[in-house]
């Protein structure tokens, strides 16, 4: 996948908002790499800030929508993984100001 296309990805991505956190997905360092493979099926590695979120089929669901919108994604799989674990040193310098944490 050419870089552009990389880019375009981790911006649509950057439209799903935390209904918790109120801050992406991608700020929250939530996402962990998105891959598109031969056939159009996007595959978006993430995790969440904790186990047994009760938004993680509404975050999901908003993966999905967003990524339906770029022509060469034909479906996405949302693959939630646990390790590495988050943290908030996974968090941009944005993200951090806007939910007050120190750097």
């Amino acid at each position: 996948m050419d870089e552009a296309l990389q880019e375009n990805l981790m911006g649509a991505l950057e439209n799903v908002i935390d209904p918790e956190l109120g801050i992406d997905i991608v700020n929250l360092g939530l996402v962990y790499g998105v891959d598109l493979d031969d056939d159009g099926i996007a595959t978006v590695t993430m995790t969440l800030t904790a186990m047994g979120c009760p938004l993680a089929g509404h975050i999901e669901a908003d993966v999905k929508r967003v990524l339906e919108d770029i022509p060469e994604v034909k479906d996405t799989k949302v693959d939630i993984v646990w390790n590495p674990p988050w943290s908030k040193d996974r968090m941009s310098r944005y993200a951090k100001i806007a939910l007050g944490i120190p750097d």
